[in-house]
């Protein structure tokens, strides 16, 4: 009897990978990542042109899409705004499942740094610029916690400045890809 109800397990969490991984692949042709899995190149909307806009508007999106070039792939992600600049936080990144699963922002980090990010029905034409200097990432991190932690308050801001002190948590600031960062970082 135990060796019917293993075989039935080991049946069920192959099916269950094997959608998953048909899922994923199946996405990736995609305008777009699902809300659970990565998309395809960014294609629809208009692509942004002319001056930066006012990026305070981004206090009301909850997330973005994505994309980075190597290769093409989308994600939705967090954005927060500070002083008119606006950043993306990558968490996990010390843990397994970060280097398996944010390989984004380990290849910006490293200098392949272009990006597309969408929000609502426009593309902007971005570049991710790690930012790792505390008086930017002490306020991107006070601004993570009061739109994504439930608040603002002292326990929650704490433990995303010790997130990011720590590297567990990357910040990178998205610029236009004309610009220089001017970020110390």
């Amino acid at each position: 009897m135990l060796k019917i109800v293993v075989q039935i397990m080991g049946v069920v969490a192959l099916l269950i990978a094997v959608t998953i991984v048909t899922k994923r692949i199946q996405y990736n042709d995609h305008d777009g990542p699902s809300i659970l899995f990565p998309g395809g190149a960014l294609v629809t909307g208009s692509l942004h042109r002319g001056p930066e806009p006012d990026w305070s508007f981004t206090q009301d999106v909850f997330t973005i899409e994505l994309e980075t070039s190597n290769p093409i792939s989308s994600r939705r992600i967090f954005i927060v705004e500070v002083e008119g600049r606006i950043f993306v936080p990558s968490g996990y990144m010390k843990s397994m499942l970060g280097k398996l699963w944010k390989d984004w922002a380990f290849d910006a980090a490293n200098g392949d740094d272009q990006a597309v990010m969408r929000i609502g029905d426009t593309r902007y034409e971005r570049r991710l610029i790690r930012v790792k200097d505390p008086r930017i990432t002490d306020q991107v991190a006070t601004k993570i916690a009061a739109k994504y932690g439930g608040g603002a308050t002292e326990d929650t801001v704490r433990e995303a400045k010790r997130s990011i002190d720590e590297e567990e948590t990357w910040i990178f600031e998205l610029t236009p890809r004309t610009a220089a960062s001017g970020v110390a970082s």
